[in-house]
């Protein structure tokens, strides 16, 4: 079972670069995924975990799905913001809800469901009770 959340989103800032552009000086669409990664992971990490905790827990969080919406392009040097909240979290998947802006207008929108899978076994378990009590209060 999962509980559905509404939730402040998490924000962090982002300075395009000319190696996230293509030719043309507009941001390759794969970087907006590296964008919202930058996001998820500095929300848990301001939760106090660290990605290195997890391995040494013999678990691994892998994205399982992204669903992205592209609505306008990003150039060089712009500055953008990227965005992360739980919308869904489960015993061992949490699905977050994302957005890059600019200034005021959300120019990428996505939903990314990552699961906690076993470090051998690469199968779904459930995530660690302190991290998931973490998530859930911070929903």
């Amino acid at each position: 079972m999962s509980e559905a959340f509404s939730t402040e989103p998490f924000n962090i800032p982002i300075r395009v670069y000319i190696e996230d552009t293509d030719a043309g000086g507009i941001v390759y669409y794969v970087n907006y995924l590296k964008y919202m990664e930058r996001a998820r992971t500095e929300l848990v990490r301001a939760l106090g975990y660290d990605k290195p905790a997890m391995p040494q827990q013999g678990l691994l969080l892998v994205v399982h799905s992204a669903e992205i919406q592209y609505r306008r392009s990003a150039m060089l040097d712009d500055q953008l913001r990227a965005s992360a909240s739980i919308g869904k979290l489960g015993r061992a998947a949490i699905t977050f809800e994302q957005k890059i802006w600019r200034d005021n207008e959300i120019i990428c929108e996505g939903v990314v469901k990552v699961a906690c899978v076993d470090d051998t076994s690469r199968k779904p378990c459930a995530l660690p009770e302190t991290i998931y009590q973490a998530l859930k209060a911070a929903s």
